[in-house]
């Protein structure tokens, strides 16, 4: 099978696709899937420059999350079947045309999700419902900010908020991404090139603030979020796309009650694994009822691992870009 390779930490630019042996028979819980599409993160830029939390062995193949068909299933593995088209997810290997993953990190798809969209689904959308459902606690009515909303995980949030009944205000930091916020759902867009935030967002709410904000940018943005929120605001800190980690002056929490909430949804596939079927079973119905239309602006083959996450790096892509096997 052909697979992508890490063989030395470092830069992207070095991945190599080889034939590789097939994988063998999945174990006990194991789910061996022939994979149809990848979707790219900016975890797996990290894990390849070998700054993320966790470190493979070398070699290793990079990404985080596919879509395929089951080929064959473990001893004890009862939620799948082989030929059910499920996405997955995986702590690394989904840039080849085969992966074996655990039947809790496995879920059924319905028909209505191609494998395209499929790949690029679990992260995003994920991330949006579990920051926005269970540390924000957003409620309909309320106003969430929400930064990054041209990317993979921010446009999530923007259809995922909408989806819970919020006010969403989106920023991004170009025309063209703001008009795919919009299209996406987005009551109001803010450039934060070009405008001021917190002067645009006090004007949006009539001299109030936002209740919620969701913030995969960090640096600058946060620190300006901390000045954007109503009294007992929450903020969620899913990453920092902006390579600034920002500092929380504790005085602006005290003073306005606010609730700085880490996002690591990950984790949640460890620590409380059934919230995440409750939350791909909403995720789903909403799909089929029409309020999630996820967006992939790139499909790339296989062999075209590095161009592909050449766009994500350098933030010439929109949504999510995904690589496809041509095998499933």
């Amino acid at each position: 099978m052909r697979a992508v390779l890490c063989k030395s930490f470092g830069s992207h630019k070095d991945l190599v696709v080889e034939e590789i042996p097939s994988l063998p028979d999945p174990g006990p819980g194991q789910v061996k899937i022939a994979v149809a599409a990848a979707g790219l993160n900016f975890a797996d830029l990290l894990m390849i420059g070998g700054s993320y939390q966790e470190k493979p062995a070398l070699p290793f193949t990079p990404g985080l999350e596919a879509s395929g068909r089951v080929i064959a299933c473990g001893l004890g593995v009862t939620r799948v079947a082989p030929g059910d088209r499920v996405l997955a997810l995986l702590d690394h290997g989904a840039f080849a045309e085969e992966a074996l993953a655990r039947e809790s990190d496995v879920f059924r798809l319905p028909a209505a999700i191609d494998d395209a969209t499929a790949a690029g689904f679990a992260i995003a959308y994920g991330t949006a419902h579990g920051a926005l459902r269970w540390r924000a606690e957003l409620r309909p009515g309320e106003t969430v900010l929400i930064h990054g909303a041209g990317g993979g995980v921010g446009l999530a949030a923007v259809e995922v908020a909408k989806a819970i009944g919020a006010n969403v205000i989106a920023t991004a930091g170009d025309a063209e991404k703001l008009a795919i916020a919009l299209a996406h759902g987005a009551d109001h867009l803010i450039d934060y090139k070009t405008e001021a935030l917190r002067g645009r967002v006090k004007e949006i709410c009539r001299g109030g603030g936002v209740d919620v904000v969701y913030d995969p940018v960090g640096g600058e943005v946060f620190d300006q979020s901390l000045r954007c929120t109503n009294w007992s605001g929450r903020l969620v800190v899913i990453g920092f796309a902006s390579g600034t980690v920002p500092q929380i002056p504790a005085n602006y929490l005290l003073v306005k009650n606010l609730s700085v909430l880490g996002f690591y949804w990950g984790s949640y596939r460890r620590h409380r694994p059934e919230l995440l079927v409750d939350a791909f079973a909403e995720l789903f119905a909403w799909h089929g009822s029409g309020k999630l239309r996820p967006h992939v602006s790139h499909r790339l083959d296989l062999a075209e691992a590095s161009a592909a996450l050449d766009l994500l790096k350098e933030r010439r892509s929109t949504g999510k870009v995904v690589l496809t096997t041509g095998t499933a």
